[in-house]
């Protein structure tokens, strides 16, 4: 049953696309050299932040959660990566073990963490592995991926990156669909001079406009199944069924 489940949810999305000379062979080099030397210059940080964390959220330091990657041509399917960011989240509970929303988990500390995307740090960790990319779209979760058309799931035929064109162009301000809608956009033409580009924006807002995370007055952005719940463009079985889906990818 859940082999039935996998195959119906991917059966649709295409093998692969044309992908240029330097998204074969330059851009994965970059990668490497630069996630590296950002390991390495930034030891330091990840020390800082590593501490920090522990003492004001306590342990684990590091939360990881499985993300689809890229499609691998031979399965046609996502290969399933476990993102690495530092943890910003306590685990505070109500009197029936709930845990308690995400704002008032979140805390100032862990606004901080994110307004700065400090706790993205661990996924140069991810970028060296290859799992991911310095820019490209970036890994949504499964429950979200479920949720998407073929069309959007072409997002899937590059690697996964820390940023990427939805990012420096409205991150949670801008809806669902024009995120993917960037996302598709890039991958129409992925470019050394395109990726710089990015990089750069990346940094202007990141640490310098100091942009958050929130959507509105929400601690995080809705995700993607939600959003569409939401705003009335799937209904509660079509959103449940595919919420279902997405469980058995994860077993």
């Amino acid at each position: 049953m859940q082999q039935e489940h996998i195959d119906d949810v991917r059966k649709h999305i295409p093998l692969e696309r044309k992908c240029g000379f330097y998204e074969l062979y330059i851009k994965r080099l970059i990668d490497i050299v630069c996630s590296l030397a950002a390991i390495i210059v930034f030891s330091w940080l990840y020390i800082i932040v590593a501490v920090l964390v522990r003492v004001k959220l306590g342990s684990p330091v590091l939360f990881k959660q499985p993300r689809p990657g890229k499609i691998d041509p031979k399965t046609g399917r996502e290969k399933i990566l476990f993102l690495y960011k530092f943890r910003s989240m306590s685990d505070e509970r109500d009197e029936n073990g709930n845990l308690l929303p995400d704002g008032v988990r979140l805390g100032k500390f862990g606004k901080a963490l994110r307004a700065t995307s400090l706790d993205e740090l661990p996924e140069a960790f991810n970028i060296l592995k290859g799992d991911m990319s310095i820019i490209g779209p970036r890994p949504q979760l499964v429950r979200d991926m479920v949720f998407m058309t073929d069309e959007q799931r072409m997002r899937h035929t590059a690697k996964p990156g820390l940023s990427g064109l939805a990012q420096v162009n409205g991150r949670n301000n801008i809806t669902w669909e024009e995120k993917l809608d960037w996302d598709l956009k890039y991958i129409e033409k992925v470019s050394f001079l395109g990726d710089m580009k990015i990089i750069f924006q990346t940094v202007m807002k990141a640490f310098v406009k100091q942009e958050g995370i929130t959507d509105g007055n929400m601690a995080t952005a809705y995700d993607y199944g939600d959003w569409l719940l939401k705003e009335g463009k799937v209904s509660k079985e079509e959103y449940i069924k595919k919420q279902d889906k997405a469980k058995s990818l994860l077993r």
